[in-house]
């Protein structure tokens, strides 16, 4: 099969947090057989930010963020068997949604992939005049990042002809367990862009923790968090490209993973942190969210918190010796039960079916 995939972008992470989505993803593909080509924008600095270079599973094509770079890459897209626009391109999203519809002939399929299917759903909720409702009865299907029976029944009520959540998973080539790095040397590590819906449950859930533990070592990285108030133990550190983020997550005795508060309250929506740093073998404290259990068991291998008082009580009582089995226990729970090789088996299958899978 052809894919054409329209997306924010495969080769830079930045203010793309969506990247190792779609890495291991469409790698999983192309290794049954599948060709893939992706179609990103020059957009936002990304290109200037490169994590990776073109890779060997995927042709990629760097369309300028016009109105002619846009009609070309739905040009190249055209002769594909399946044509994938996935949310949060960053540019031109609404003309690319009725582009790719017009490409659809009774030989291929055309997908919309939803990235951030509870912030596309609550603004499609809170705007009947939103373009995008008359539209999703016209894809033959919609794949989503996550979100479970709640996202499946909201995009159903919308009149989606099926709905799949293809939640994230462990690419073991791309995470896994490095030596020790002092640049990432700490106690209580957060990786993630500042965003209007995530910055108060940062302030909660890692803030308000490192205030409170004053004689401990906390990194921040991500972009956007320039300018910001912080307790002075923390130390921003920017973007952190993917290259680093194994040792990013190996070099903390915990990383944090901290939702948005869409996807909290959707629940099912797994991020691609939690992937990475259980890949990595390292300690993951989360915030609580719905549907946790499906993927890692609380306690054993991943420790939940309610609020900042609970990451506190966790990191008052983790020694490396904790920290470390319960990052090896998560390690072995994701790479027997949810690695993208399984996703992309789940893909094929509902593509086949033309119907919603479990």
């Amino acid at each position: 099969m052809r894919i054409a995939f329209i997306g924010s972008s495969l080769v830079s992470s930045y203010w793309n947090g969506a990247a190792t989505y779609y890495r291991g993803l469409l790698r999983a593909l192309a290794g049954r057989g599948h060709e893939v080509a992706f179609f990103e924008p020059d957009a936002f600095g990304r290109q200037e930010r490169r994590d990776i270079a073109d890779p060997p599973y995927a042709r990629v094509t760097v369309w300028p963020a016009t109105e002619a770079g846009m009609a070309a890459a739905l040009a190249g897209a055209g002769d594909a068997d399946l044509i994938v626009k996935a949310s949060g391109v960053g540019v031109f999203d609404a003309e690319l949604e009725v582009g790719v519809l017009s490409l659809k002939r009774p030989a291929n399929t055309v997908v919309f992939w939803d990235v951030d299917a509870p912030a596309t759903l609550d603004r499609v909720a809170n705007d009947p005049a939103d373009p995008f409702r008359a539209l999703v009865p016209r894809f033959d299907m919609v794949f989503t990042y996550g979100g479970g029976e709640a996202v499946r029944r909201a995009y159903t009520a919308l009149g989606a002809q099926a709905c799949v959540p293809v939640y994230n998973a462990l690419d073991p080539l791309t995470h896994h367990s490095v030596p020790a790095d002092g640049r990432f040397a700490g106690t209580l590590g957060f990786l993630g862009n500042r965003l209007p819906d995530r910055e108060a449950r940062v302030e909660e859930f890692f803030l308000k923790p490192a205030a409170r533990l004053p004689d401990e070592a906390f990194l921040l990285g991500g972009a956007g968090w320039e300018g910001r108030d912080m307790p002075a133990n923390v130390r921003h550190l920017g973007h952190v490209g993917t290259n680093d983020h194994n040792a990013f997550n190996c070099g903390m005795r915990a990383v944090l993973n901290v939702n948005r508060a869409s996807m909290a309250a959707y629940g099912f929506s797994p991020p691609t942190r939690l992937f990475e740093v259980a890949g990595a073998g390292a300690c993951l404290v989360t915030d609580a969210w719905e549907g946790i259990e499906a993927f890692l068991t609380p306690g054993e291998e991943v420790l939940v918190a309610g609020d900042g008082e609970e990451v506190v009580a966790h990191l008052a009582g983790l020694d490396e010796a904790r920290a470390r089995s319960i990052g090896e226990a998560a390690r072995r729970r994701l790479l027997a039960e949810h690695t993208y090789d399984r996703r992309a088996l789940l893909v094929e299958g509902a593509l086949e079916r033309g119907e919603a899978v479990s």
